[in-house]
C-alpha cells in the first residue's frame, strides 16, 4: 500500500513566489488590459489615487464582463490550462495573468464584475493577510462593500480629467496598495517615483504595445491613464521606411513572418532636436528602440534589443525587425507568464540570424551615409564642391570633379600637374570615407571607389614628390594608404621607384 503525505503549499509563500515573474508596473497593467481586449472592450481606464497611503489603483473596462460563476473561476490559480485551445485572437495563455500581475504589485486586490447589459456587480477579493493561517480563502464581498467600492471608483474617475463621454465599466479591478513604492522607497520619493512611472514609462509602454488595437477601426481601443487619453505609437511608420525583403518561416502548426525596416538617416537628426517625433516614443531614444518587435495576435510582447542574437550598437539604431507570430506557437517560443520574454528555439535561430545580418548591412549603410544626402547627386550639380556618388558599397561623398575651379585647374595644369591633382582628389575622397566613421564604430568599412589613376600617373607624381624632397617612407606611410593601397597591394613599378631611392 502506497503511503502519501500532504504537501499542499503554503498559499502566502506560493503566491509571493509565483508573483515574481518579471513584472514591472507597466507590464502588469498590460497583462490586465489583455483580458479587457479579449473580452471585447473598447474602453479601458487606469486611475491611481496617491493623496494618501495605501495608494489605490483602479483598472476598468467596458467589455463583455462576467457572471458570478465565471468570476469565481477566473480568480482560481490557474483558471485555465496553458494547453487549452484558444481563439486566434485570444491574448491569454496560462490562466494566471490577472492574479500574478496583480500580486506582483499589490498584496490585496478586488475584482468586481457583471455581465454586459446587467446592473448588479459581484465581487471577490484576494488578500494575503487572509491566507496567513495556511488556508486558500477567497473573500466574497458583500453588496455593501461593493457599493462602497463603486462609489469610490466613480469619485476618482470624475475627479480626473480626460474622461470618456460614456463609460459603463463591466469589470473593475482594485489594487489596495502598491508595495514596491510604499515599502521600498523613502516617503518623500514615493509619489514622485510613482508619478514618473505612470506618466512616462507606463503611458509610453501602453501606447506602443497596444498601438494596433488603438488604430483598429473594428475595435478601436481607447486607453485612459489618469488625466490622459493615450495616442497609439506605431514603431513602423511605413511610408517613411525602407523595407528589407519579407520572409516567412513555417513553425509548428503556425508560421512566423519576418520583415525588416530601415529608418531614414535623417531620423537621427530629428530625434536629437526633439523628443516628439514619429521615430521614437516620447521617453525613448532611437538606440532604445532598435531591434526586434514581436507581435503576438497583434499585441507587441517584446520590443527593443535583439533578444541575445546580436548586441545593440549605435550603427544599428536605424534597424527594426518586425516578427509576427500566432498564439499557437507559445509553447515552442517559451513565452513567459508576464508575456515579456521569448526564447527563440534552435530551429529558428539560423533564419533569424541570417535575416538580421542582411538588416545590419543595410542599417550600417544608412547610418554611415546619414550626412551624405544633404549633398546633390554627381549627375545633378556642377556648383557644389561635394557630391553623392553611388557605388557598390553604398553612396559615397566625394569632391565634385565638375566643380568650376577643379575643371579650370585641370585645363591649366601640365600633364604632371593634372596627375598630381587627380591623386590629391583621390586622397581627399578616400579620407572623407574614413572620417565618416563615428567614434563608436572605428571599423574599416571596405568602401572602394573606382580607381581612375593609372600607374604612369602615379609614378609621375611619386618621382615629382621625391624630386621635391619628400622621403619615400613618407610616400609609403602617408600618401599611398590615402589612395586605398596597402603594403601588399603596391604595384611592382611603384615599389621599384620607391626602393631605388
Amino acid at each position: 500500500m502506497i503511503k502519501y503525505e500532504d504537501v499542499t503549499p503554503n498559499p502566502e509563500y506560493l503566491i509571493k513566489s509565483i508573483a515574481e515573474q518579471g513584472y514591472s508596473l507597466e507590464s502588469a497593467l498590460a497583462d490586465l488590459i489583455d483580458n479587457s481586449i479579449s473580452a471585447n472592450a473598447n474602453q479601458v481606464e487606469v486611475l491611481i489615487k496617491t493623496d494618501e497611503e495605501p495608494f489605490i489603483l483602479y483598472l476598468t473596462d467596458n467589455g463583455d464582463g462576467m457572471d458570478e460563476k465565471t468570476l469565481k473561476t477566473s480568480m482560481h490559480f490557474p483558471s485555465t490550462s496553458p494547453d487549452t485551445s484558444r481563439k486566434s485572437d485570444d491574448l491569454g495563455r496560462f490562466g494566471l495573468g490577472m492574479k500574478t500581475a496583480s500580486f506582483s504589485q499589490t498584496r490585496k486586490f478586488t475584482v468586481l464584475a457583471r455581465k454586459k447589459g446587467t446592473t448588479q456587480y459581484q465581487a471577490r477579493t484576494w488578500d494575503l493577510e487572509a491566507l496567513k493561517d495556511n488556508k486558500w480563502q477567497l473573500i466574497v464581498n458583500s453588496q455593501a462593500e461593493i457599493e462602497k467600492i463603486v462609489s469610490a471608483y466613480k469619485k476618482q474617475s470624475n475627479d480626473n480629467l480626460g474622461q470618456f463621454k460614456i463609460h459603463e465599466p463591466n469589470v473593475i479591478i482594485v489594487w489596495y496598495g502598491l508595495y514596491k513604492y510604499e515599502e521600498y522607497l523613502e516617503e518623500e520619493n514615493r509619489r514622485k517615483a510613482l508619478k514618473r512611472e505612470i506618466t512616462e514609462v507606463t503611458t509610453d509602454h501602453l501606447s506602443l504595445v497596444f498601438h494596433r488595437f488603438m488604430e483598429s477601426k473594428k475595435q478601436h481601443l481607447k486607453l485612459r491613464v489618469n488625466n490622459k487619453q493615450l495616442q497609439p505609437f506605431n514603431p513602423f511608420p511605413e511610408k517613411n521606411l525602407r523595407s528589407v525583403e519579407f520572409k516567412q518561416k513555417g513553425f509548428g502548426n503556425d508560421s512566423i513572418k519576418l520583415e525588416g525596416f530601415i529608418l531614414p538617416s535623417y531620423s537621427i537628426e530629428e530625434t536629437n532636436e526633439s523628443n516628439i517625433t514619429k521615430w521614437t516614443t516620447k521617453y525613448r531614444s532611437l538606440l532604445d528602440m532598435e531591434g526586434i518587435y514581436i507581435y503576438r495576435a497583434n499585441r507587441i510582447i517584446l520590443f527593443g534589443g535583439w533578444n541575445g542574437l546580436i548586441k545593440k550598437a549605435p550603427r544599428l539604431q536605424l534597424a527594426r525587425l518586425r516578427v509576427e507570430i500566432g498564439n499557437g506557437v507559445d509553447h515552442l517560443l517559451h513565452l513567459n507568464v508576464a508575456k515579456s520574454q521569448v526564447i527563440i528555439p534552435h530551429d529558428l535561430k539560423d533564419a533569424f540570424e541570417s535575416y538580421i545580418n542582411e538588416l545590419k548591412d543595410e542599417a550600417k549603410k544608412e547610418f554611415f551615409n546619414r550626412g551624405v544626402n544633404k549633398f546633390p547627386k554627381k549627375s545633378q550639380s556642377q556648383e557644389s564642391l561635394f557630391v553623392r556618388n553611388p557605388s557598390n558599397k553604398g553612396v559615397l561623398l566625394e569632391v565634385n570633379s565638375e566643380f568650376p575651379i577643379v575643371t579650370q585647374l585641370q585645363q591649366e595644369l601640365s600633364t604632371q600637374g593634372q596627375a598630381q591633382l587627380k591623386i590629391l582628389l583621390k586622397m581627399i575622397n578616400t579620407q572623407i570615407s574614413d572620417i565618416k566613421q563615428t567614434h563608436e564604430d572605428r571599423v574599416f568599412l571596405g568602401i572602394e571607389q573606382d580607381n581612375n589613376i593609372t600607374t604612369d600617373e602615379l609614378l609621375t607624381t611619386i618621382r615629382a614628390l621625391i624630386k621635391s624632397g619628400i622621403a619615400p617612407q613618407i610616400i609609403k606611410k602617408e600618401i599611398l594608404p590615402k589612395l586605398g593601397y596597402t603594403i601588399t597591394s603596391y604595384p611592382d613599378e611603384i615599389l621599384k621607384a620607391l626602393d631605388d631611392k
